[in-house]
């Protein structure tokens, strides 16, 4: 049994102990002495004292505990405490965190919990929802320093001891002008290193990254990622300071974001919520919207091979060649639309980029396509050797047919699942629903035609 297994279970065994005493100081004390990540796993070892927990701790810690706990778990613990705990807790609560937490919650709840915040955060928090979501203005804070350019270091020095305590971040401040737009940002580093006589306009560069209030997180995310910052700064359209943007937010929307393209990557809506804590009716209703387009389009691939029923009757043969085909040309196709996909997601590619990774894509379709050609056609001589005649004095002719056709499948696959993410991405549409699934259902019409229009070119005046 490993150390840390050990330390959990003596902590379990000493909260239970508390409990059954009932002592409440003791129990306030104890759970104040733990580190936050012990708490946590408290909270999800005994869920029936997750209301408990949160109202015996401090507020500061009880904060500090809600924020890592999931969203069901925080709705939970706010129907349990008191109003007087709540209120407490929302209101120290950063104001990004409090947002996220009543945009998951039903319009009546929030419009409850709101007048449980002082008036200042209410003004803040409503201001926060009024943003489009999925935008930076949805996940930024109001809680950062800014001082003026005529301040000298000492001064910014002691505005930062003033006001610091409440900033989410002060490992950059930032400056603005009389109107309250942004001058620049200045790491406490340079602050901390430059004469305390110095005045800051003399050492900043006018260089600086920052948001639009307006912009998408997706965006936000490949800033930080181009920028390597710790914290953006938010603008309007007119440049003014509204907040700021922290790591820890962006990792966080990098991973909502993560989720919820592999869950629409694999043919379903994205999940809301935890998928143990969904109930069937809701998993259901996620799953079979996209289960029925793609059974839909599955019907299309059999009115296509309705439509060779003559040639098929003729030279059964090449039923045995559809499976092949079929998955040649749909894992083609998933392959080139997975690689898209995450290459737009993680911003190294954008939609401008379409004409050269169509010209890259044919190429590489034409390689792919010509190794598995190439297999396919030996498979058939191969087989015509080992059993004589089983595909009859033509058998040269069917296995230039399956030859050309993967050829011809597979550089159909690779255009269809690295265009159709760039042309949804024009539309507007998430790239994601261009998932492997749809995209193998597409191209498998077009392989059946494909197919059987160059087995008749081939084949017709002899087996056809």
């Amino acid at each position: 049994m490993s150390a840390q297994l050990e330390d959990e279970i003596i902590l379990s065994e000493v909260f239970l102990e508390i409990l059954s005493k009932e002592d409440m100081p003791l129990l306030k004390e104890f759970l104040d002495e733990q580190n936050i990540s012990d708490v946590v796993e408290l909270v999800n070892e005994f869920p029936e004292k997750e209301g408990l927990i949160i109202d015996t701790m401090t507020v500061h810690r009880a904060v500090s505990v809600f924020k890592l706990l999931d969203i069901n778990q925080q709705k939970d613990i706010i129907k349990e405490l008191p109003a007087r705990k709540t209120a407490k807790i929302l209101n120290e609560l950063p104001p990004d965190d409090r947002t996220d937490f009543f945009e998951e919650l039903p319009k009546a709840a929030i419009r409850d919990l709101i007048k449980l915040l002082d008036p200042e955060e209410r003004k803040i928090t409503l201001s926060l929802l009024g943003y489009p979501d999925d935008s930076v203005g949805r996940m930024m804070t109001p809680d950062y320093v800014y001082v003026f350019p005529h301040y000298t270091v000492a001064q910014v020095l002691d505005n930062i001891r003033k006001y610091g305590k409440n900033s989410e971040t002060i490992d950059v401040i930032y400056i603005i002008d009389e109107l309250g737009c942004l001058v620049d940002d200045i790491r406490i580093r340079d602050l901390l290193l430059a004469k305390p006589t110095d005045v800051i306009k003399d050492i900043i560069d006018g260089r600086y990254v920052a948001l639009n209030v307006y912009d998408d997180q997706e965006h936000a995310s490949q800033v930080f990622k181009m920028n390597n910052r710790v914290a953006i700064p938010v603008v309007d359209d007119n440049d003014v300071l509204l907040g700021i943007v922290t790591i820890d937010d962006i990792l966080w929307v990098t991973n909502e974001e993560f989720s919820e393209d592999m869950q629409k990557m694999g043919g379903t809506e994205a999940l809301n919520e935890p998928y143990l804590d969904m109930s069937i009716f809701n998993l259901f209703k996620k799953r079979i919207t996209w289960l029925v387009v793609l059974f839909l389009g599955e019907m299309l691939t059999a009115t296509a091979m309705g439509y060779f029923e003559g040639e098929i009757a003729k030279v059964i043969v090449l039923t045995t060649f559809i499976p092949l085909i079929l998955s040649s040309g749909g894992n083609t196709g998933s392959q080139a639309s997975t690689l898209i996909i995450q290459a737009m997601s993680i911003g190294e590619i954008t939609v401008e980029d379409w004409w050269k990774i169509l010209k890259r894509e044919i190429l590489s379709g034409l390689l792919l396509g010509l190794v598995l050609g190439v297999i396919g056609f030996f498979r058939v001589m191969v087989w015509h050797y080992i059993a004589p005649g089983f595909y009859g004095e033509h058998w040269i002719l069917i296995a230039s047919t399956i030859g050309l056709t993967l050829v011809g499948v597979v550089i159909w696959g690779t255009i269809t699942g690295s265009m159709l993410p760039m042309v949804l991405k024009r539309l507007g549409a998430d790239p994601a629903v261009s998932s492997a699934p749809f995209v193998a259902t597409l191209v498998d019409v077009t392989a059946i035609l494909i197919y059987f229009g160059l087995a008749f070119l081939f084949l017709q005046g002899t087996l056809l």
